[in-house]
C-alpha cells in the first residue's frame, strides 16, 4: 500500500541515532519532512473504518456498491495525478513548496469530508487528499534523502516507510476511537487535517533541499544549510558532491531530451532498460494484484463477511492486519539484504497464495453452512418486516442467511435470539426493523453471516499480511531502484510507480463488486490466481539485484536473464551440439 521505503545497513541505523543525537537538526528535518508520510498512510487507511459509518448515514452509497468503490478509489486516482504533477511542481518550485502544497490539500480534502452533506462531497474530498498523498508519497523521501548526510540517508528514508505503514496502523485506532462518538466517520476523516497542519507549520520554518538550493544556483544558501547538517570539515566535499553529481544529471538530461515522451520513448528504445522495465512493472503490478489493498482498504468489510456484525468489533480486529503491515516493515529491513530481493519475493508468493486459497475454502463453508432461514422467526416481527424478496421467492424454503443477503441489497438477517447459529429471520432492510432486531438482543447482519470460520478467517489475513509485507510490501520498490541504469532511474522508477497505482486503483475499485459477483471465496480464489500468474513472472522475469553494482545488473540485462535452472539446460544443449 503504498511508498518507496529506502534499504538502510543495519549498521547505518546505530549511526544514525548518534549523528542524530549530535545534530538534532538533522531529525528535525527528517521529522518534519516523514509526516508526509504518515498522512500518506493515515488517509489510505482511514477509508475502510469511515466506510462503515458512511454506508450506514448514506443509505445510496449502502445500495450502490460502485459508489463504495468510487469514495475509496478515488483517493488512488487523485494519487496517480498528484505523483505526477508533484514530479513537475517538485523541479519548478522546490521540495519544500511542494510539502506545503501536499499539507494544503490534505487540510481542504480533510475538512471538505468532515462536512460533507453528501457522498459527491466525499468524492471531491478524497480526490484532493488523493492529490496530496501524490505528491507527498515522492516529495517525503526526495527531501529527507537530499537533506540527510549520506551515510545515514538510508536510515531516515527507511523511516518515511515505516510512517506510511504507523499511518495506517494510528488509522485503525482512530476509528476504533470514534465508534461510539457522534459524527464518527466525519471525525475519523477530519482528524486528518491535524498532521497536515502540524507538518505545514513546521515545514514554513524549515530550508529548501540543498540540492535543489544548488541546482537553482543558489550555491550560498545551499552552503549554509549543509553547515547545519555536516561537520565544517566535510562541507566542502559535500559542495563539491553536489556540482559532480548535478553536472552528470544535466548531461543526463540533455541526452534523454527535456519532454516526457520522449524520455519515455528513449527507455523503452533501450534494450538493457526495457528488460528491467519487464521486472520492474511485473513486480508493482504483482504487488497490487495479490489483493493488498482490499485488505487495507477494505479489512472491517472483510471482517463482516467473515461473520463479525459489529462495527466496532470489525475494526478491533482489522487492527491485526495494519499492526502486521508495519511489523512486516521491520521484518524485511533486517532480511532484505541477507536473503535478497527475488527469494523474499517468491517465498512471500508462495506464503500468499496459499492463504488466498485457505480463505476462498473457509469463505465457501461459511456461505454454505451459514443459519438457515426460519419462517417462524421472520414471521416473528411481523410480516411488514420480512423481506420482500424472501415472502415472494418461490424456494424460500430452502433459504440460508447468505441466500437472503444475495437475494436483495434490501434484505438483512437477524440472528436467532439463542444462539446465532441457529435458523434466523430474513428482515426488510430499515432502521425501524434493525431496531426491532436489535432490541431483543440479537445481531443485524448485512454483509456476512454467523459463522464458526471467521476466528480463522481473521487469522488467515494476519497471516496473509505476514506473508505479504516483508517481501511483495517492500522488495517491489528496492527492485525499482537497482534495475535500471543510473540515466533511466527517474524515467523507469517513475513508468513502474505509475503502474503501481493503476493497478492500485482497477484492484480498489473492482473489489466490492466482485464480491456481489462470485461471492467472497470466488473473489479471493481470484486474488490467488492472479498471484500465481505474478509468481511465475517473477521468476521468469525478475533478476537478483542483492549487492551487485550497477554496472553489473547492466551487464546481466544486457545478455538477457534466465532462472538459474533454464540456464544450466541451456548450457548443457550448447555444450552437446
Amino acid at each position: 500500500m503504498e511508498g518507496a521505503p529506502h534499504k538502510a545497513a543495519k549498521t547505518e541505523f546505530t549511526e544514525c541515532w548518534r549523528t542524530s543525537w549530535k545534530t538534532p537538526y538533522i531529525m528535525r528535518l527528517a521529522f518534519s519532512a516523514g509526516i508526509g508520510g504518515l498522512l500518506f498512510g493515515y488517509d489510505t487507511g482511514v477509508i475502510s473504518g469511515a466506510l462503515l459509518y458512511i454506508r450506514d448515514d448514506f443509505k445510496s452509497v449502502y445500495k450502490h456498491t460502485w459508489l463504495q468503490e468510487t469514495i475509496v478509489s478515488m483517493a488512488v486516482a487523485g494519487a496517480i495525478f498528484g505523483a505526477a504533477f508533484g514530479g513537475w511542481f517538485n523541479d519548478k518550485y522546490g521540495r519544500r513548496k511542494s510539502i506545503l502544497l501536499a499539507d494544503i490539500l490534505f487540510f481542504i480534502g480533510a475538512i471538505v469530508m468532515a462536512v460533507a452533506p453528501a457522498p459527491w462531497v466525499i468524492i471531491i474530498g478524497r480526490v484532493l487528499v488523493g492529490l496530496g498523498v501524490g505528491m507527498a508519497s515522492m516529495t517525503s523521501p526526495l527531501y529527507i534523502s537530499e537533506a540527510s548526510p549520506a551515510r545515514i540517508r538510508g536510515a531516515l528514508v527507511s523511516t518515511n516507510g515505516l510512517l506510511i505503514t504507523g499511518g495506517q496502523f494510528l488509522s485503525y485506532l482512530i476509528n476504533l476511537a470514534f465508534t461510539r462518538t457522534k459524527g464518527t466517520w466525519r471525525w475519523m476523516l477530519g482528524v486528518a487535517s491535524i498532521p497536515a497542519l502540524v507538518q505545514f507549520v513546521l515545514m514554513l520554518s524549515l530550508p529548501e533541499s540543498p540540492r535543489w538550493l544548488y541546482r537553482a544556483d543558489k550555491k550560498e544558501e545551499a552552503r549554509a544549510i549543509l553547515e547545519k547538517i555536516y561537520p565544517a570539515h566535510e562541507v566542502e566535499d559535500e559542495m563539491k558532491a553536489l556540482e559532480t553529481s548535478i553536472e552528470v544529471e544535466k548531461a543526463d538530461e540533455d541526452f534523454l531530451g527535456g519532454g516526457v515522451f520522449s524520455k519515455v520513448k528513449s527507455a523503452w528504445s533501450n534494450t538493457i532498460v526495457r528488460r528491467g522495465l519487464y521486472a520492474g512493472i511485473t513486480v508493482q503490478v504483482a504487488q497490487q494484484f495479490v489483493g493488498i489493498n482490499t485488505v487495507m482498504y477494505y479489512s472491517p468489510t472483510i471482517v463482516q463477511l467473515a461473520g463479525f456484525a459489529s462495527n466496532k468489533t470489525a475494526l478491533a480486529l482489522s487492527l491485526i492486519t495494519s499492526g502486521l503491515n508495519a511489523v512486516g516493515s521491520i521484518i524485511s529491513m533486517c532480511f532484505v539484504d541477507r536473503y535478497g530481493r527475488r527469494r523474499l519475493m517468491i517465498v512471500s508468493m508462495f506464503g500468499i497464495i496459499t492463504c488466498l486459497v485457505v480463505l476462498s475454502v473457509l469463505f465457501m463453508q461459511a456461505s454454505i453452512h451459514s443459519p438457515r432461514i426460519s419462517a417462524f422467526e421472520s414471521n416473528h416481527f411481523g410480516s411488514n418486516s420480512t423481506c420482500s424478496a424472501f415472502l415472494n421467492a418461490p424456494g424460500a424454503s430452502s433459504w440460508n442467511c447468505m441466500s437472503c443477503l444475495q437475494a436483495s441489497s434490501d434484505c438483512a438477517f437477524c440472528s436467532n435470539g439463542n444462539n446465532k447459529y441457529h435458523p434466523g429471520a430474513c428482515l426488510a432492510l430499515n432502521d425501524n426493523v434493525k431496531g426491532l432486531c436489535r432490541l431483543e438482543k440479537r445481531e443485524w447482519f448485512t454483509k456476512g453471516c454467523p459463522s464458526k470460520f471467521g476466528f480463522f478467517a481473521v487469522m488467515l489475513l494476519g497471516l496473509y499480511i505476514i506473508s505479504y509485507s516483508p517481501g511483495m510490501g517492500t522488495a517491489p520498490w528496492i527492485v525499482n531502484s537497482e534495475i535500471y541504469p543510473l540515466r533511466y532511474r527517474g524515467i523507469g522508477g517513475g513508468i513502474a510507480a505509475v503502474s503501481n497505482w493503476v493497478s492500485n486503483l482497477i484492484v480498489s475499485e473492482t473489489f466490492l463488486t466482485l464480491t456481489e459477483a462470485i461471492g467472497s471465496a470466488g473473489t479471493f480464489l481470484l486474488f490467488a490466481g492472479f498471484s500465481t500468474i505474478g509468481l511465475i513472472a517473477i521468476y521468469f522475469l525478475v533478476p537478483e539485484t542483492k549487492g551487485l553494482p550497477f554496472e553489473q545488473v547492466e551487464k546481466m540485462l544486457e545478455k538477457g536473464y534466465k532462472p538459474k535452472f533454464f540456464r544450466k539446460k541451456t548450457d548443457e544443449k550448447a555444450n552437446t551440439s
